[in-house]
């Protein structure tokens, strides 16, 4: 499955500052993660497809969120282009006694002008968010409103995410399975 990542440089994540305390909740989804998964929806044909994310930190009370995807052949997994792209932050909703509480919210952007943001909440090793806004530019794909669960199960990282889009309602739109690469 190398073939399907063009961008192999990986680096050891746990080098340079250190966590802030505010973030220990989500210690467990820092790394680089890689796999696959499928997506589907209403409106269009189903597919497979290989991503890469990066859960990184640089010492301040965020998390920086970094995802791209290339569509697979089902058959051996050969990439047939880049799909999907997204970048953003998660941020740990500090409570009154200025300590992080177990809710965060997640700025999501994609280059194709639709920027979500989430509110969460962070069970163990569970991660679930919703969309409290999506703003999107005038020629962005109609999505209002989504859904993501994150979770490491048996060391992986295994996630599912809804998507209300294109006067649809809120409808199972990908799944994938990763496996960390580093940090």
């Amino acid at each position: 499955m190398p073939e399907a990542y063009p961008y192999e440089e990986t680096h050891d994540l746990r080098v340079g500052p250190d966590l802030h305390p505010a973030l220990l909740g989500l210690l467990p989804f820092v790394g680089v993660w890689r796999g696959r998964g499928a997506g589907e929806y209403p409106t269009i044909e189903s597919f497979e497809y290989a991503q890469e994310i990066r859960i990184s930190h640089d010492g301040r009370p965020f998390l920086s969120y970094e995802s791209r995807s290339w569509l697979v052949s089902p058959e051996d997994g050969t990439p047939i282009r880049p799909a999907a792209r997204e970048v953003g932050w998660w941020r740990p909703i500090m409570g009154e006694n200025g300590r992080a509480t177990d809710e965060f919210e997640a700025l999501m952007c994609t280059p194709t002008g639709i920027m979500e943001l989430h509110i969460g909440k962070i069970t163990n090793v569970r991660i679930e968010m919703a969309t409290d806004a999506v703003v999107r530019t005038s020629t962005a794909k109609e999505v209002t409103a989504g859904k993501r669960i994150y979770g490491i199960v048996d060391r992986d990282l295994l996630y599912a995410q809804d998507m209300a889009a294109v006067g649809q309602p809120l409808t199972s739109h990908l799944a994938a399975r990763l496996t960390r690469v580093a940090g």
